[in-house]
């Protein structure tokens, strides 16, 4: 159609399609994600025996499962994120899985709380390489035309392994605590036994992402290929100085003087101040130190960017477009998040379902219906950015709204018959606006700050989703009692995030647009 908006303007030579190499990549990089969410999401069906065994409550499950990991996976996503821009992608990522690996199958050996937040804390920092470098290279594989559709490919990943995770953890949990009811070998209980038996093969997948190979950055959108940087890993350790607390006093004095340093000093007694209140109120203090930690990183790693990379800095927290996208997608992954965690232990306490059973069906259901909810929303996303540049972001309003009413449905069932459909169509509904909304966020970048734009991102969906939608749920019902009333708390947030799409709706068009304009206008050299 002549009305129709193309993706980009064809040159010659820019390939329109993937190559069958691209494919095998994707379908590695989707392998790893699925390993990835295995690990992340396996605590759910061992929640209600870790909170026995370590004698937790739901507030403590939700920080173990959100927080810890959450925070710190989003503070290290940043300077990683940078590497993956400047440094050889496919070797971060193997680096990250044999880390995060590592630190699942020693979860396994942990006798207190503080010992299984110190390993969720390793697993976050690990997992932090995995998307920037992922994304980077099906990025630089596949052409923008294509790129909705192959994000929301790897990013199925999530709900296949989350529901993998559900199952193989169910299964283990029952199975070991029925052959040892008091502890098996070297004393290990069912759910120590389920993080040794995820974690020790994402080691062995390590060494085959190892093979993969390097593209071009930019080849696929006919972009020279920018220089290559000549000092990766000091450009990594300066980045980690404007964002590892308390690092990040001297990286503010190191790059701005007095100045600088003031007004990092500023930021940090503001959080101070929010976290010192919160927690004379009698909110729990490692929650809230960790988020403190998390908020103040960000602002000091975002001043710093704004002196150091004019250019990546306006495309990114200086665009609103940009930020507009990130908060709806972070509140959508606040409710997603929350529910993909409880629902577990909903069905087991609630309902009164047995590990294996609950693992199999929410495991199933919740793979089925991610991985059609991502894949569709992807494919429409990219139909709907043909017509208009801001297209794909209908999706991220469409995933929004519709998952609330499910998220009610099933949250209120006093019987299976209503909880997993509602679980089913509460996923399906929710999982659509991912790749939209990253392919939406990619875009408005240059090639060389993907990584950078994919780890700004992710902040979104940990610090807003991961890292409070679990644990608030969790807060509300250790006060009140009631899980259910714990999770229909959260859906006061629904109009917040409804209006942060429309927003960004409005907004991206003229941000892509004025991309390589903005960009220049700061110094960047294209």
């Amino acid at each position: 159609m002549a009305s129709r908006i193309e993706d980009e303007a064809e040159a010659p030579g820019v390939p329109q399609h993937a190559s069958r190499y691209a494919w095998y990549v994707l379908s590695i990089l989707f392998l790893v994600y699925i390993l990835n969410f295995v690990d992340r999401q396996i605590i759910s069906i061992l929640a209600e025996d870790i909170k026995r065994d370590l004698n937790l409550q739901d507030e403590d499950l939700g920080f173990l499962y959100g927080t810890a990991f959450g925070v710190f996976y989003s503070l290290f996503g940043i300077p990683l994120g940078r590497l993956a821009d400047s440094w050889h992608r496919v070797r971060l990522m193997t680096i990250g899985l044999a880390l995060w690996s590592t630190m699942t199958a020693l979860s396994g050996f942990s006798r207190t709380g503080g010992h299984l937040a110190a390993a969720r804390i390793g697993v976050g920092i690990g997992e932090a390489t995995a998307s920037p470098s992922a994304y980077s290279l099906i990025s630089d594989w596949f052409p923008k035309r294509l790129r909705a559709t192959a994000l929301s490919i790897y990013s199925a990943g999530l709900y296949v392994g989350g529901g993998c995770s559900l199952f193989i953890g169910g299964l283990i949990v029952q199975r070991w605590n029925a052959a040892y009811p008091g502890g098996g070998p070297l004393g290990l209980m069912g759910w120590q036994a389920a993080f040794l038996a995820v974690g020790i093969p994402g080691i062995l997948v390590a060494l085959w992402i190892a093979t993969l190979r390097e593209p071009v950055r930019g080849a696929v959108e006919g972009l020279p290929e920018p220089q290559r940087h000549p000092a990766p890993f000091r450009a990594f350790l300066d980045e980690l100085v404007t964002i590892l607390p308390p690092l990040t006093l001297y990286g503010a004095w190191r790059g701005g003087g007095g100045r600088a340093l003031a007004a990092n000093l500023l930021g940090l007694g503001v959080v101070v101040a929010v976290v010192a209140t919160l927690i004379a109120l009698g909110e729990p203090k490692p929650q809230w130190f960790a988020i403190g930690i998390g908020v103040y990183a960000v602002f000091s790693w975002a001043c710093a960017l704004k002196r150091r990379d004019p250019a990546t800095f306006a495309l990114i927290v200086g665009t609103p477009a940009f930020l507009f996208t990130v908060v709806a997608y972070g509140m959508n992954a606040f409710l997603a998040y929350a529910a993909s965690f409880w629902a577990a232990p909903y069905a087991l306490r609630v309902l009164g379902e047995t590990h294996a059973s609950a693992g199999f069906t929410i495991g199933s259901l919740g793979a089925l219906s991610g991985f059609l909810g991502v894949t569709l929303g992807g494919v429409a996303a990219d139909r709907l950015r043909r017509r208009n540049p801001a297209g794909r972001l209908w999706v991220v309003l469409f995933g929004a709204a519709m998952q609330a009413p499910f998220l009610a449905m099933a949250f209120t069932a006093s019987s299976t018959a209503l909880f997993y459909p509602g679980i089913f169509l509460a996923q399906l509904c929710g999982s659509t606006a991912l790749g939209a909304a990253a392919a939406t966020t990619q875009d408005m970048v240059l090639p060389r700050m993907r990584g950078a734009a994919t780890a700004t991102f992710f902040i979104g969906t940990t610090l807003l989703g991961l890292a409070m939608g679990p644990y608030l749920a969790g807060r509300v019902s250790t006060l009140s009692g009631s899980l259910s009333t714990g999770m229909l708390s959260l859906l006061l947030t629904v109009p917040l995030t409804v209006a942060c799409a429309i927003a960004a709706i409005r907004l991206v068009p003229a941000a892509e647009a004025t991309r390589e304009a903005r960009a220049r206008a700061v110094g960047e050299a294209i």
